[in-house]
């Protein structure tokens, strides 16, 4: 979770959203790290967790992730859980949940429902705290500008 936090870090420099998110093979090879780049890329999809998804599916050179976990410092939204479905990723450990856009145990719970062929093992709270405090001092200076 360390790594997924400097990316947030990295992310919060560039001035997107923090979040960072790290793709781990059979137990710490990492295969793949990334930020937030909806700014940068004029994207809206590009979240931490899709980009880091595709990084890994080209650097292992398949699109079933089976082996591999995610870490994630923000709960995935409905879009990125749809994500790490299909793309069969075994075990996602997030810190900190959202409320407001969550798409796993808040909001659209994507894993909960009929239709999803593979949920992941769900790990949550580690790195909880750090996760939080980037979002919530990001999401102050923006309050801030306005």
């Amino acid at each position: 979770m360390n790594v997924a936090l400097e990316e947030a870090a990295k992310a919060l420099e560039r001035g997107e959203v923090p979040i960072g998110a790290v793709i781990v093979e059979n137990f710490g090879n990492i295969v793949a790290r990334a930020g937030n780049e909806t700014r940068a890329r004029l994207d809206p999809s590009a979240h931490a967790e899709v980009l880091a998804i595709r990084e890994a599916c080209t650097v292992l050179k398949t699109e079933r992730l089976v082996n591999c976990d995610m870490y994630v410092t923000l709960e995935p939204c409905a879009m990125c859980a749809a994500l790490i479905a299909n793309a069969r990723i075994r075990r996602i450990y997030f810190a900190a949940s959202d409320p407001k856009s969550g798409g796993i145990q808040q909001g659209a719970r994507i894993f909960d429902r009929k239709q999803t062929h593979h949920v992941p093992e769900i790990y949550s709270g580690i790195g909880e705290e750090k996760a939080a405090e980037l979002l919530r001092n990001f999401f102050s200076k923006k309050r801030l500008k306005a």
